[in-house]
């Protein structure tokens, strides 16, 4: 499962913005700066009343956690006060920025940092954003509870524990640059002006299915993916006649789909997409996003995602890859993950 959100700082795309381009929740600043970086209480009831989620992050500084203990007392402390007068409910986390390639030799710091944070705040209120590195030793370590990795510092690797991922940056909503983040748990520590969430509060229903066979993939010639394994699917999206099948319309979704395919040459062109094809005529079909990736070997691993799309009543998603190498190769294994919203 994966929630397609934003985060952002000095400019502000704007509710109705943000709405049309899929996202359910923005990452927003907490800190001392006095330029407009922060998340105000306008925006917040703007965001919350148009039900977009919030999540905040402190920071005062990239390197602001090696400061220590009395540090992370300081920033829990005034982080608490800003997030209480912006309606953030006393239940909900911070988040503390790591914003540097920090090195294990800096992770007793940044720990300490934390432990000041959890002094004012409670452990289950620790938050932490940093790379893949930072990131595992704080959780192995117990000394947050939630996580936010950034791609950068990650090297590739992403720590499955972390509830949000900041997976790419450089984009513009509306006129203002974002960064592409993605919500990998249920809670990943988001608001909205006095509400926390819970119950069935706009949370999406989802499909896991997973593909155990192998599957040729002829040159050239785009393959549909079979999932012959459901892990997750109570309101039955990826049982009908296709098979390949996994989510029938009308519903607003995002896609994740990772595939292992064997047998390409190295610095061969690999392209993978979603369509959406009718229901009464499965030959017909709208093409989604194209992403493309290069084998590095004889296995490789493509990790394709769709953030944020719609399809339409009698469509149905589904999953294909290609690959341009010289001869036949094989799909030896993949899962797919779908959250939808009706």
């Amino acid at each position: 499962m994966a929630v397609f959100g934003v985060d952002y700082a000095w400019g502000r795309p704007g509710a109705a913005a943000l709405k049309r381009a899929g996202a359910k929740f923005a990452c927003r600043y907490l800190s001392h700066d006095t330029t407009g970086k922060n998340l105000t209480k306008a925006e917040a009831d703007e965001l919350s009343a148009a039900g977009i989620w919030l999540v905040v992050v402190w920071e005062s500084a990239a390197n602001r956690a090696l400061a220590g203990r009395g540090a992370g007392e300081d920033d829990a402390r005034d982080a608490a006060r800003q997030a209480a007068a912006l309606g953030m409910p006393s239940d909900r986390p911070v988040y503390f920025a790591v914003d540097f390639d920090a090195s294990s030799a800096q992770q007793s710091a940044i720990n300490a940092y934390l432990d000041g944070a959890a002094a004012v705040l409670g452990r289950d209120r620790v938050g932490l954003y940093a790379g893949f590195g930072p990131v595992k030793r704080a959780l192995d370590a117990g000394k947050a509870a939630y996580a936010w990795q950034t791609y950068a510092w990650s090297g590739g690797k992403w720590d499955l524990r972390a509830q949000l991922q900041q997976y790419s940056n450089d984009h513009t909503i509306n006129g203002v640059g974002v960064d592409y983040d993605r919500a990998i748990k249920s809670d990943y520590g988001q608001w909205r002006v006095g509400v926390s969430p819970g119950g069935d509060d706009d949370m999406p229903d989802y499909v896991s299915v997973g593909a155990k066979a192998e599957q040729q993939l002829k040159p050239g010639e785009w393959t549909t993916v079979t999932w012959d394994t459901e892990y997750a699917d109570s309101n039955h999206q990826h049982n009908d006649e296709g098979g390949p099948s996994v989510l029938t319309g009308p519903a607003r979704y995002a896609l994740t789909a990772s595939v292992r395919v064997e047998g390409v040459p190295a610095g061969t062109r690999i392209q993978a997409r979603a369509i959406e094809v009718d229901v009464n005529d499965t030959g017909k079909f709208e093409e989604g996003a194209v992403q493309d990736f290069a084998s590095v070997g004889d296995e490789t691993n493509l990790l394709y995602g769709v953030s944020a799309d719609t399809v339409g009543e009698d469509h149905r998603v589904r999953f294909q890859v290609v690959q341009h190498g010289p001869s036949a190769a094989k799909l030896s294994a993949g899962t797919a993950k779908v959250l939808y919203w009706r």
